[in-house]
């Protein structure tokens, strides 16, 4: 039993030993690795000048990512930049709110433009100003130009409505149209028109004349219904180089005289004149005769001729 005891605790020392053994070897393995990195590293490491660049290089980085952080607060700050908008300029619920003056170096493409409650909305443009709108292929349809010295406005209609939406003036191609109650021209020239014009009245002021003329040519008055000529204060005058043509059904003249001046006076005949002696000096009535041809003239009134007349070509 000893034999064995003894055997048995000299083959626990040798396993003893040799595992003892293996852990030094794993140990000096291990230090050996680690000496072989560090000799590794040791090598790839930066010394002298290249060091000394590497430290200008991250220092200057470092400077000019802080100035342009530092360019960057100030932009921010000039143009008062915030969570709202920037400057004078605020990001509202559907649009951008302007307060002040803007000015816009090129186009403005916007579909609503309004100022705020009880302020004005002015445009100023130092040579001028132009207003577009364009239809669904891109093209310009009306065009509203304000410049030098002229107003432009490039459309198919043009209209003005009052407050309450009524026309006052409308302009198209085939039609001008003035709904107002009054259309009144001021000016020595008056106004000229070179074709017809329809209008239910024409009236001058009070205390001024009306004038119609046409210097070269001719006026002709057309109504459906009645044509009525009224002076309340003066007098009228119509006055022609040639003839003055009245066609109507009926013409009426309601005044308290009628003064037909510088008729044609012919002498009775020179039978009835041997009849009776000649009195034309003492002619202060005349008859009022007319030809065939609807030509009028004076006869003097005489108890044995009515209406006769010795020149023929007083109706020719």
């Amino acid at each position: 039993m000893m034999g064995k005891r003894a055997v048995t605790v000299e083959q626990n020392n040798n396993q003893t030993y040799t595992s003892s053994n293996q852990n030094n070897q794993q140990i000096q393995e291990n230090q050996r690795g680690m000496v072989g990195t560090n000799g590794g590293n040791n090598k790839n490491s930066i010394y002298g000048w290249r060091k000394q660049c590497l430290y200008f290089i991250i220092f200057l980085l470092m400077v000019l990512i802080s100035i342009n952080l530092a360019l960057t607060l100030w932009v921010l700050k000039v143009l008062e930049v915030s969570k709202d908008g920037m400057g004078q300029m605020r990001i509202v619920e559907g649009g951008i709110q302007l307060d002040g003056q803007a000015m816009f170096l090129d186009e403005l493409k916007t579909s609503h433009i309004k100022s705020r409650h009880g302020q004005p909305l002015v445009f100023e443009s130092s040579r001028n100003l132009t207003f577009n709108t364009r239809d669904a292929y891109n093209d310009v349809e009306n065009q509203l130009f304000l410049g030098h010295d002229k107003f432009e406005v490039h459309a198919k209609k043009f209209k003005v409505t009052d407050p309450y939406g009524r026309t006052l003036f409308y302009v198209d191609r085939d039609l001008v149209e003035i709904a107002a109650e009054k259309l009144r021209i001021e000016g020595d020239g008056g106004l000229i028109f070179e074709n017809s014009i329809q209008t239910p009245i024409v009236k001058a002021e009070p205390g001024q004349d009306l004038k119609l003329e046409s210097p070269t040519r001719s006026i002709e008055m057309q109504a459906s219904q009645t044509i009525y000529i009224h002076s309340v204060s003066g007098s009228i005058e119509a006055s022609s180089l040639e003839d003055i043509t009245l066609r109507a059904k009926k013409i009426l003249f309601d005044a308290e005289g009628i003064i037909v001046s510088n008729m044609k006076t012919t002498r009775p005949p020179s039978y009835y004149e041997k009849s009776k002696p000649d009195r034309s000096a003492d002619h202060k009535f005349y008859q009022v005769c007319i030809c065939g041809t609807g030509r009028l003239f004076l006869a003097p009134s005489h108890a044995n001729a009515s209406c006769a007349a010795d020149d023929d070509s007083v109706c020719s």
